[in-house]
């Protein structure tokens, strides 16, 4: 039987790279470019193609330079990815995505509920004049970034914060919720590990979303050997999903804004999955 999980799969096998978009992909994105400005001269790079360049860099984790000779240039995809993360084109992508995501699952387009969570990342050697300073997460000892993410009871990114990784989770919390501002007005419950427990946490977040309730999900004492905890498997997995991306297996960027667009990146091409490729 020729299903459209068939003929997506169909569809793929004919790339050149498994990161290329496929045609209903394209289809899903190409609305949301910007056209190109007036004036001067026209548009000669073609979008696809600058889009499967960011994918094959996000997927692969290689260098800018080393972009194979068949996709554009380093100077064309590197531009626009810097044009797309300072005009918002990348936050309008994915806001675009999520909502089809949130109607393909019949669910309303703002959440009610959330996950937060956290993921320290160690970063990789760097050099340069502009570069966002890092940090030691004592606990996992790992000397990097840390990458604050809120994520809805779907596991769909909902925003995400990357700062140094000595920043605690009740104050990186904070911060991913203050920078939400009324994206998600409807948002009511949050649940949290124990990382966030206690009241500088709470009093922080009642000042920034006072209409916000949270619940602190704990594993019990009780129980030495692993155990699924209600709604916290939800991030983890959200987790596992992005880093299967290579650029996320380290922190790669000196700029913590082009480390959270390579995120947002990853949340864009794990929604056209779940979009063109249905289970």
């Amino acid at each position: 039987m020729w299903t459209s999980k068939n003929r997506a799969r169909y569809d793929r096998s004919k790339l050149r790279y498994p990161s290329d978009l496929t045609d209903d992909e394209w289809r899903l994105v190409e609305p949301v470019i910007p056209p190109g400005k007036t004036g001067g001269g026209k548009r000669t790079v073609i979008m696809r193609e600058v889009v499967n360049g960011l994918m094959y860099i996000l997927s692969t984790g290689c260098q800018w330079r080393a972009i194979p000779k068949d996709l554009p240039p380093r100077s064309s995809v590197h531009g626009y990815f810097d044009l797309w993360t300072y005009d918002g084109t990348l936050e309008r992508i994915h806001h675009a995505l999520y909502e089809q995501c949130r109607e393909r699952a019949q669910r309303k387009a703002s959440p009610t509920a959330a996950i937060i969570d956290s993921q320290s990342v160690k970063s990789a050697e760097k050099g340069g004049r502009a570069i966002d300073p890092h940090g030691y997460d004592a606990g996992k000892k790992i000397k990097g970034k840390k990458r604050h993410i809120l994520v809805d009871t779907v596991g769909l990114l909902l925003h995400a914060v990357v700062h140094p990784a000595d920043i605690q989770d009740r104050d990186g919390g904070v911060l991913v919720m203050a920078t939400l501002f009324e994206m998600f007005p409807f948002l009511k419950k949050l649940f949290v590990d124990s990382g966030y427990k206690g009241p500088k946490f709470a009093n922080a977040l009642a000042k920034v979303r006072p209409h916000i309730e949270i619940e602190i999900v704990k594993r019990s004492d009780q129980v030495s050997s692993f155990v699924v905890l209600p709604k916290r498997w939800i991030v983890e997995r959200t987790i596992a999903w992005l880093n299967r991306c290579r650029r996320l297996a380290k922190d790669w960027e000196c700029l913590n804004r082009k480390a959270l667009a390579f995120l947002r990146l990853a949340s864009i091409r794990l929604m056209l999955r779940k979009l063109c490729n249905p289970a």
